[in-house]
């Protein structure tokens, strides 16, 4: 027996001495400490974590997709783009320009198009990839406001979210015009018009951003912009709402079984799932930079300060903000304090600053309304907030018109109509088109309550109908389980917060207008049938 023991230890020791040298660095990174946690510890805490499966879960990883490629092939663009209005005389590939005066940044984007190999695939992989990252972080937006994902613990989440959104714009905005053609200093030029037509401070502001006279420095003055103030930002934005991602965690859907079972596991599965996806979106955005043309400056050519490009149209996320300058009605200046106050600038530019602000604001005023102090791990279905939904869809509506009647020429022309009935059916959907959105919003919501009331009262219909002996003729139910009737039931509804009279027997007006805000909030549930007015139904137990 001693002998067996002793042969048993010389074996474990030379299995001890036969470990290879990345065994023992492994094990010695494992046990290295980073931010005062070791690295085996923060592993073990990943392979616990779960992650969302839900569909919406998956425009994050999209959104990382597209903002790698347009960092990468950005950054690549760098060596080969030269950010300078300075004139010189076009040589390159392309013959149609032979010989013409253009700016260096317009040659030097032509050499990269014509004369660089893959420079085209380049341009246009990052230019599709900037046309898709708004429109994921769009709907993010979109998915975290219908389903109350905005709420309290992750309220800082949706500002973070927004607030990438606006830097996005900014970035795409400035890099929309370091090319220099015809279509970017045609929206230069509306630029200049609108930072004019600023009452007070607008002639300064066009100082410092051209640096003088149209066209100036305006390319000098953009590149950084373009390239390291506004991309920060965005990077700083994406990188704290990561931060309280992983702090906070995923919200789930309704119908789970809690926060530690839903969802799948974050390491392998789900980081596996995403890995794929952010491939995929990868190579579709690289796939499309090859194969489809975008930006083609050579049939828009140098830009010219006395010219501009007939039909010009801004990238798809800056529409908006045309639009809403093409619905003011003409004629809106008013004289004020011995200057000219132009409202047809004015009036767009307040009324968009303060859509993003209620839109900022909204998880706030919410909060506020129905005095909600408690924190939502548990995702709503719109249907379940119907006033929610209906403010919902009519920003959406506010938006889209805004959206459409930045291409109002182009509808005006494809539909055979003069742009003035187009302008004029814009601007009444702009301003009843929201009203009705919510109306009929709230009450598609209130009609799915009733339907899932009428399933958790009676079940799902199975086809079967039984005759009982009096000759009555029944329709026969199957009943929900625990899971589907968790799924679709109604949460309660918020308690009403203390919006009596004061100690002086007075009701102030923010009082007064809260009580009418909460009253239709409150409105937002379908009230259980009593059991004497239910259908008494079979219900079949198969």
């Amino acid at each position: 027996m001693h002998g067996s023991a002793i042969e048993t230890d010389r074996h474990q020791a030379k299995t001890v001495r036969r470990r290879s040298a990345t065994d023992r660095l492994a094990e010695r990174m494992a046990r290295t400490r980073v931010f005062g946690h070791r690295i085996d510890e923060v592993w073990a805490g990943l392979r616990r974590r779960r992650a969302a499966s839900h569909w919406t879960s998956l425009f994050g990883v999209v959104s990382a997709a597209a903002l790698v490629v347009v960092t990468v092939t950005g950054v690549l663009l760098m060596f080969f783009y030269t950010p300078s209005g300075e004139p010189t005389t076009y040589g390159g590939s392309y013959a149609p320009l032979h010989g013409v005066e253009v700016s260096q940044a317009f040659a030097s984007t032509m050499r990269v198009t014509f004369d660089v190999p893959g420079g085209q695939l380049l341009r246009q992989s990052h230019h599709w990839a900037g046309l898709l990252l708004p429109a994921s972080i769009v709907v993010q937006l979109v998915t975290t406001f219908f389903t109350g994902g905005f709420r309290r613990p992750r309220r800082a989440m949706w500002v973070l979210l927004l607030l990438a959104f606006i830097a996005m714009l900014a970035t795409g905005w400035s890099g929309y015009a370091l090319p220099d053609d015809m279509l970017s200093g045609t929206g230069l030029r509306i630029v200049e018009g609108i930072m004019l037509g600023i009452p007070v401070v607008g002639s300064a502001l066009k100082t410092v951003l051209f640096g003088g006279s149209f066209p100036g420095r305006i390319i000098e003055n953009l590149y950084p912009l373009h390239t390291v103030v506004f991309p920060v930002a965005l990077l700083l934005f994406v990188a704290l709402r990561g931060v309280a991602l992983s702090r906070h965690g995923v919200a789930r859907f309704p119908g789970g079984h809690g926060a530690a079972h839903d969802g799948l596991p974050l390491i392998p599965t789900a980081a596996a799932r995403s890995g794929g996806l952010f491939l995929v979106v990868t190579a579709l955005l690289v796939m499309i930079g090859a194969t489809v043309t975008v930006s083609p400056i050579w049939l828009h050519g140098p830009a010219d300060p006395g010219s501009a490009g007939a039909g010009s149209q801004p990238d798809w996320y800056t529409g908006f903000l045309d639009g809403a300058l093409r619905l003011v009605p003409p004629g809106w200046e008013i004289q004020w304090l011995g200057r000219t106050w132009t409202l047809a600038i004015l009036a767009p530019l307040a009324v968009v600053g303060a859509f993003f602000v209620v839109v900022a604001l909204y998880p706030f005023l919410e909060a506020w309304l129905i005095d909600d102090r408690g924190e939502h791990d548990v995702l709503d279905r719109p249907r379940v907030a119907p006033t929610r939904t209906g403010i919902g869809v009519a920003g959406l509506v506010f938006a889209g018109v805004l959206w459409a009647a930045g291409g109002a020429d182009v509808i005006a022309g494809v539909f055979s109509v003069s742009l003035e009935q187009v302008i004029l059916s814009l601007q009444c959907a702009l301003v009843v088109g929201p009203f009705i959105a919510f109306s009929v919003a709230r009450r598609v919501c209130l009609g799915l309550q009733r339907k899932d009331r009428e399933l958790l009262d009676h079940g799902y219909e199975t086809g079967r109908i039984v005759r009982l002996p009096g000759g009555e003729y029944i329709d026969v139910r199957h009943p929900l389980d625990d899971t589907e009737r968790m799924r679709i039931a109604l949460p309660p509804p918020p308690p009403p917060p203390d919006l009596g009279p004061d100690r002086r027997g007075t009701r102030s007006v923010a009082r007064r207008l809260r009580a009418r805000l909460w009253a239709l909030y409150a409105q937002d549930r379908v009230a259980a049938e009593p059991l004497a007015d239910r259908a008494q139904l079979p219900v079949s137990r198969r």
